[in-house]
């Protein structure tokens, strides 16, 4: 991976901000190939890290 690559996932960050799960799902399956499951799994770790780190930087509410 050379510097230009985004890590794992912070591919999705964006779309985790915006509150739309299933792309950024989807932006770490396309990202890392593997299935669907491992990918949910990755989401749901970044979003809490996310959340800890940048509470103020989601669009929509945990609720939401």
């Amino acid at each position: 991976m050379d510097e230009n690559t985004p890590a794992a996932l912070t591919v999705a960050d964006g779309e985790i901000l915006a509150g739309r799960p299933i792309s950024a799902i989807k932006a770490i399956r396309d990202h890392l190939g593997c299935p669907l499951q491992e990918a949910i799994l990755a989401y749901h770790d970044r979003w809490e890290v996310l959340r800890r780190e940048r509470p103020d930087a989601f669009a929509v509410t945990p609720e939401q």
